[in-house]
């Protein structure tokens, strides 16, 4: 049987042979889109080349592209489990021409791969087209030489693919396979086309229109100077009609996924079982994909979208009765299957496996709770009832139940949610929802960067061995708009070199000066990457400048050399947290400027004091070494093979800078850091001079932050932290080293003078010890009750036991007002509970302070808003005896 990897293979190696460039897949985070959620086709990556924003590297290209469909427009995962081929995440195969060949190449290479490569029958083959394209109905005839009624013209927009309402478009022709007649459906076209016997395999987008808006404001479509093609193929469903399989579950792949699960939980893939396990495999490599790809689970945007594909395998691992947390036990199998196509998988293990342990403990620990909740909400529903959408909502904002979760649990009893209600209550949450939007909104003036990186080429940067640099303005951007001159204002400009760092790898941009020969001059606050690798210098312009006009540059040389002390600090930084907490540890967001250094790890816990001593003391002792520090040119496959640590979900070049910092601290061949960077840095680790953490805290579910500071900073700090401890002794009269004990002298005082204080307002609010006047009969039975001030409800149930032992058979209730607070406490002998309970008669005094409590036979309190009411609640509960 052909392996899903070796079809990859084969692939990728065909057109290999046939003069491709074998391009990597890109992060599932597309960089080049801001619209788009996740990459979800193999043409994302090339968007900017087909719409000719930028210039292809190469003219012909083939990928396996890792693909997520599961937010927005494309989101299968309703479908994922239930169906044969719905996936949140998959593999397209595809090839590409930018402007080199067109139709008759394209079917003459699908057609050779899958009948000689692949060795599929003709005669189960048959093919679409556009039904106005009749170029490609006659190359399918002549070059596979299929019939016309193999031929099938389809005049819908299955068979038309268009980037939007603008922009590069063309027909398509689309390849299926028949699995036999024994099989129902129809081919396409047909009423029942959507049946299971003629599965599509290859799509093949003939890009030779362009449609525009012309001066009329209509639409209209031109044929392209130069026609493109764009395929994509489905790995999984590729696979399955290789290996005979009418399901894509069925593949080696997901068997071996399945067994997986089976062998953890124990439990046989049927019945519903059956399609637990499915959901649980597809969400493994969807969740797994995106966490090396850097997202990390979150309440809002793709981080969102994480948080409920983990969450939704995570309720089927619960339906399975998995008692301890599964996900993370079945990445190993994942990395085995897959690592090896996907090197950055192998790279995010650890933290893939930490990242779905503490998420499924969390769920785990709210699942009870929602589920019991919508149970409860179901009773009396039947099949084909509705679920209020505020309870659907409820489950979401307080339980953390996605809407699909809980439609998804609904789903086997027919019950559906009220989507309009459910809508109505998000729809409050208007903040929340504008975040999340903005994260995807327009790109704005990206266009205009676009075309200047079209225009004059990408910025080369010279920072790294000068700070100074005279070059022509090549672009000139103010209010949003490309001008041709600019005055007194904001504006953005851009030189075909420059000596300023734009932000990037989570280091500042540069600040400095431009200046020109007319006595212009441009305050430059921040330089930004756009269009990929342009340089746009952002600052505030006194006088005039015009395109051409040659800018003197100048770093601000003070900025940038605390910012390189504190970027090489933070890689110390990030490789002392790597060793102290282990290996798990994943960068997941770092900002260093000037002035600081905040770094953002993957860990579940509160790093310790202990353990931030223990990377400080290491960082120290690296910078003490003060050796020289090492940057190289490299491979980044190369550097990553060489121990070289890499961030998830960064897309490297052919060609990276490799930095190392230090002398190991043990036995290891390499050096203390090894990181890939393309920042700026010491040119010695003693550069930095010293280095201080600040602060550590959490700042989302498995992410901890630590802020620091380096060189003159981190003495300032200290020196800071020095002079309170100095305060501190002047108020004691001590010593500095004497302050702790001190201090711990003064807080033990204070908790006995507070215990002290509590039993004398106990025995003030009693009457001096005791019960002032005794307790009263009612009925039979002894009572004794009081209003007590200035006494703190948790002090009451205490006075209760002390006095219930005191009067030994009866009822004790207290009232117990302290500030604008009341509460109520009742306790009951163990021969009155038979006619009295504690629980009933403290509801009864409640009810008259504006509150409900309750408890047991024998102890129960309450709270209330109402102290003016004391003895009236006093008075309810006698008269209840």
């Amino acid at each position: 049987m052909t392996s899903l990897a070796d079809i990859r293979s084969q692939f990728l190696n065909f057109f290999d042979g046939a003069g491709h460039t074998i391009a990597p897949s890109s992060p599932l985070v597309p960089d080049n889109d801001p619209t788009l959620l996740f990459v979800n086709a193999g043409m994302v990556q090339f968007k900017d080349w087909f719409t000719g924003a930028l210039s292809p590297d190469f003219p012909r290209a083939a990928t396996s592209q890792k693909c997520v469909r599961a937010g927005g427009k494309h989101n299968d995962l309703d479908n994922v489990g239930y169906t044969a081929r719905h996936h949140t995440f998959f593999e397209m195969l595809g090839n590409f021409s930018f402007g080199d060949y067109f139709k008759a190449e394209a079917i003459e290479h699908a057609w050779k791969l899958i009948t000689e490569e692949f060795g599929l029958p003709k005669e189960k083959l048959l093919v679409t087209v556009y039904h106005t394209d009749d170029v490609a109905f006659d190359l399918w005839k002549k070059i596979a030489g299929l019939p016309d009624d193999r031929i099938i013209r389809i005049a819908t927009d299955d068979n038309f693919w268009a980037m939007g309402e603008t922009g590069p478009c063309g027909p398509c022709s689309e390849i299926f396979f028949d699995h036999g007649a024994d099989i129902p459906g129809g081919p396409p076209g047909s009423p029942d086309e959507d049946g299971d016997r003629f599965i599509e395999i290859w799509n093949l987008v003939f890009m030779q229109y362009e449609r525009r808006t012309d001066a009329g404001g209509k639409i209209v479509q031109i044929d392209l100077p130069k026609p493109s093609i764009d395929t994509g193929m489905g790995l999984e469903r590729t696979a399955a009609i290789l290996q005979g399989k009418h399901d894509n579950y069925d593949i080696d792949l997901f068997q071996t996924l399945i067994g997986a699960s089976v062998d953890l939980t124990g439990v046989k893939p049927i019945g519903d079982a059956k399609f637990s396990h499915r959901v649980i495999a597809d969400h493994l490599r969807s969740c797994s994909f995106l966490m090396a790809d850097g997202v990390s689970p979150s309440n809002e945007g793709r981080g969102y979208v994480l948080r409920r594909i983990m969450r939704r395998a995570m309720r089927h691992a619960h339906l399975l009765g998995a008692k301890d947390p599964l996900m993370h036990r079945l990445v190993p199998t994942l990395v085995a299957e897959m690592g090896g196509a996907y090197n950055e998988l192998k790279r995010a293990q650890a933290n893939i496996e930490a990242v779905f342990e503490q998420e499924e403990v969390r769920f785990r620990r709210t699942l009870g709770r929602g589920t019991a909740l919508l149970e409860t909400a179901t009773e009396g529903l039947q099949a084909g009832d509705k679920l209020d959408g505020r309870t659907a909502f409820k489950l979401y904002d307080t339980y953390g139940f996605p809407l699909d979760l809980t439609q998804d649990a609904l789903r086997a009893k027919g019950i559906e949610v009220d989507q309009a209600e459910f809508d109505a209550a998000m729809s409050e949450q208007q903040e929340q929802s504008k975040a999340d939007g903005g994260k995807f909104a327009g790109a704005g003036t990206e266009d205009v960067f676009k075309a200047v990186r079209e225009a004059s080429g990408p910025t080369a940067f010279t920072g790294y061995d000068h700070l100074t640099a005279d070059h022509a303005i090549v672009a000139l951007l103010q209010n949003d708009d490309s001008v041709d001159s600019a005055e007194t204002g904001d504006i953005v400009f851009i030189t075909r070199e420059t000596p300023f760092y734009a932000e990037s790898g989570g280091q500042a941009g540069d600040k400095g000066v431009a200046t020109f020969e007319n006595g212009a001059r441009v305050e430059i606050t921040d330089v930004q990457k756009r269009a990929g690798d342009l340089h746009a210098h952002i600052g505030t312009l006194s006088g005039s400048v015009k395109l051409g006009d040659i800018a003197h540059l100048a770093v601000d040389a003070d900025n940038r050399e605390r910012t390189k002390r504190n970027h090489s600090a933070a890689h110390l930084l990030h490789e002392g947290l790597r060793r102290v907490l282990g290996e798990h540890v994943a960068q997941k967001g770092q900002m260093v400027d000037g002035e600081r250094i905040r770094f953002d790890i993957s860990h579940g816990a509160a790093i310790t004091r202990e353990e931030l001593a223990k990377v400080e003391d290491e960082v120290n002792a690296i910078i003490q070494q003060n050796v020289a520090a090492e940057t190289k040119l490299m491979n980044p496959d190369e550097a990553i093979a060489a121990g070289a640590v890499a961030l998830f979900g960064e897309k490297y070049g052919d060609e990276v800078r490799v930095l190392s910092l230090g002398n190991p601290l043990d036995d290891s061949p390499k050096a203390y850091s090894v990181e890939l960077c393309g920042g700026t840095h010491v040119a010695r680790t003693g550069d930095i001079s010293l280095f201080k953490i600040t602060g550590e805290g959490a700042v989302a579910a498995g992410i901890r932050r630590v802020e620091a500071v380096s060189g003159e900073a981190a003495r300032q700090y200290l020196e800071s932290q020095a002079g309170l401890t100095r305060q501190a002794a002047d108020l004691f009269k001590s010593k500095p080293e004497d302050v702790p004990a001190r201090i711990e002298a003064l807080m033990a005082d204070r908790k006995q003078l507070e215990k002290d204080l509590s039993e004398a307002k106990k025995q003030l609010a009693l009457g001096g010890g005791g019960a002032a006047s005794g307790p009263e009969d009612i009925n039979g039975v002894k009572f004794l009750g009081r209003v007590l001030d200035g006494v703190s409800g948790k002090d009451l149930r205490s006075m209760l036991n002390e006095q219930l032992d005191q009067i030994g058979s009866g009822i004790v209730a207290f009232i117990a007002r302290d500030g604008g607070k009341v509460a109520v406490a009742v306790a009951v002998s163990d021969d009155v509970q038979a006619t009295h309970s504690a629980s009933d008669l403290v509801n009864k005094g409640a009810a008259e302070v504006g509150g409900r409590g309750g408890g047991k036979a024998g102890m129960a309190q309450a709270g209330g808003t109402q102290p003016e009411n004391a003895e009236a609640a006093l008075e309810a509960i006698r008269a209840a005896i």
